[in-house]
């Protein structure tokens, strides 16, 4: 068997190994893992769509918030009943045809996807006339803005009240699902020529300029697909936890994504996805830290908030003694995993 056959064939196995190991929890899982596992998918979408801008365009955005607030918020008040929504609208009806408007689930998340990159692509011409600092800084007044709207808009998002009682229509097959097809496509993405002049304008801007790269053309493509996935994202999110409020998107959100990518390794799609997971799974390990503990001679109060102190030092461990994270720039697949075994092999 030649070696692009046999990638193809490990890559089928890989999927029904994660199509199984979907299946056993979903069958068999109590629902605290369920949680975590959606969870853990839900916020590889986010790293690695948030990756593909500030790891592989070398763009510090800080508004991946907003994009999920808006992706969440477009899809609850799609899949709400005129009923429900006239329940929730209790200071203000909502507005028509909000009000009267009720579509599928997955109508709801690629309407969630598309709004979002309607929005990234409004402001894509303000951020990207400037460069460094300035763009962080604009990019975090819009997600400030957006969270700011939600909270003011009472006859659309229902204001500080949130929306309450939405259908709990994500599952490990709709997370999960979303997490595979945004790794492939980024991941496609990356490996063509449109990744390879991306890579250009982050190391040398001026360069790739000159070689006929348009860096507005290619920065703009990847910032509306880095915001579609985190509209989508925001969807899920809103339909696992069933309710939403402005205060579940500020910046502490863009934080935590900042904590995967930089960890995993700016520049790595595998990377993205390894800090996704440990971020998943190390907020909830952490959770006994914010419990009081008997040690037997002392009992040592719990502090909440405490996880995201822990987090925030792992962060700067990271910093000081493996800058580019655990995967730096590097991949891990079955070509690189290949090629190890091949040298192996020779003597």
């Amino acid at each position: 068997m030649d070696r692009d056959r046999l990638k193809i064939f490990l890559n089928g196995v890989t999927l029904v190994a994660v199509f199984l190991v979907l299946f056993a929890f979903s069958r068999y899982g109590t629902d605290y893992q369920v949680r975590i596992l959606n969870n853990m998918a839900i916020f590889i979408t986010l790293a690695v769509s948030y990756n593909l801008v500030n790891g592989y365009c070398g763009i510090l955005h800080l508004g991946p918030n907003a994009f999920v607030a808006i992706g969440a918020y477009t899809s609850a008040l799609l899949t709400m009943t005129p009923a429900e929504k006239q329940m929730n609208f209790i200071i203000q009806p909502i507005v028509w045809p909000l009000n009267v408007i009720e579509v599928p689930f997955v109508l709801s998340l690629l309407a969630a996807g598309l709004t979002a990159t309607l929005f990234a692509f409004l402001i894509s011409f303000p951020v990207f006339r400037v460069r460094g600092d300035y763009l962080a800084i604009v990019t975090l007044g819009f997600g400030e803005v957006v969270r700011v709207l939600c909270n003011a808009l009472q006859n659309v998002t229902n204001g500080p009240l949130g929306l309450k009682g939405l259908s709990p229509c994500t599952n490990l097959w709709w997370t999960w699902g979303v997490a595979v097809l945004s790794m492939v496509v980024i991941s496609r993405l990356i490996h063509s020529s449109y990744g390879r002049a991306l890579k250009a304008i982050r190391e040398d801007e001026t360069a790739a300029r000159a070689m006929g790269v348009d860096p507005f053309q290619h920065l703009l493509l990847a910032f509306l697909i880095s915001a579609f996935f985190s509209g989508v994202a925001g969807g899920l999110l809103a339909h696992l936890i069933t309710t939403i409020s402005p205060t579940l998107f500020t910046f502490l959100l863009t934080f935590n994504l900042l904590i995967m990518i930089v960890v995993g390794g700016l520049g790595s799609t595998t990377g993205a996805v390894i800090g996704a997971m440990l971020f998943a799974w190390g907020g909830e390990a952490l959770r006994i830290v914010e419990k009081p503990m008997d040690l037997g001679f002392v009992i040592i109060p719990g502090i909440p908030g405490m996880r995201m102190v822990i987090f925030s030092l792992l962060l700067m461990l990271v910093i000081l003694f493996a800058r580019r994270g655990i995967m730096g720039r590097s991949e891990l697949n079955w070509e690189v995993i290949l090629t190890r075994l091949d040298r192996l092999r020779r003597p």
